[in-house]
């Protein structure tokens, strides 16, 4: 099973995949945990440029691009093969990301994001996914307490500098595609206290794993 986590900067993802992680892990699914742009050491890499500040000037074909190659690292080096040997994955951004951003925000042709989609995926695509969904100016003031609070790494904070319409723009492109596809997107209201959406994401994990001994949250 693949499980991808969606959501603006400061809704909260980083929390919740700690506890669906402790959670299969204690109900006897292995699983991976990993993350977009990154999971692999080249992806590491192409991270650092995408995420630094410093770099307002990255032409939005070029940050595609770099995403897609980030993508196709990624999916060869550790999602296939994880799933291959019977691991859940746990990715926290996907190729969601990459049209609410890329395609959403930054206005780039959803069919030339999806055709480069189609070069790297390899045929894999989310099972569930969990759209933490919130107001951008609640997800912003998050990610910035945490960056203050250094939580967060400052010097990659490219997108928490962008303006407020950009990221109500990836909203409502994620909100496009969770109508669009209900039955694989579950939006959650991350605007809750964290331990609400906890139990509301373990609930719907719980609705749909195989049961073999499945116990309460921990």
């Amino acid at each position: 099973m693949f499980i991808t986590m969606e959501g603006i900067e400061g809704s909260g993802k980083t929390t919740q995949i700690a506890h669906i992680s402790g959670y299969l892990q204690k109900n006897g699914y292995p699983c991976t945990v990993t993350r977009e742009p990154g999971g692999t050491k080249i992806g590491e890499k192409i991270r650092q440029i995408l995420l630094d500040r410093d770099h307002d000037m990255l032409d939005a074909m070029a940050e595609l691009l770099l995403y897609t190659a980030d993508r196709a690292q990624h999916v060869s080096e550790t999602i296939k093969p994880a799933l291959d040997g019977g691991k859940i994955v746990i990715c926290d951004r996907f190729f969601d990301s990459t049209i609410a951003y890329q395609g959403a925000a930054r206005g780039i042709d959803a069919a030339i994001i999806s055709g480069l989609n189609r070069l790297v995926l390899k045929d894999i695509s989310p099972d569930i996914t969990f759209l933490l969904d919130l107001p951008p100016e609640t997800g912003l003031m998050r990610a910035w307490k945490e960056i203050d609070a250094g939580m967060r790494d400052t010097a990659q904070s490219r997108f928490e500098h962008e303006k407020i319409l950009f990221h109500e723009k990836v909203r409502q492109g994620y909100l496009a595609l969770a109508g669009a596809e209900p039955q694989r997107i579950k939006v959650i209201d991350a605007a809750l206290p964290p331990e609400e959406v906890k139990e509301a994401i373990l609930a719907h994990l719980g609705s749909v794993l195989p049961a073999h001994n499945m116990t309460t949250y921990y």
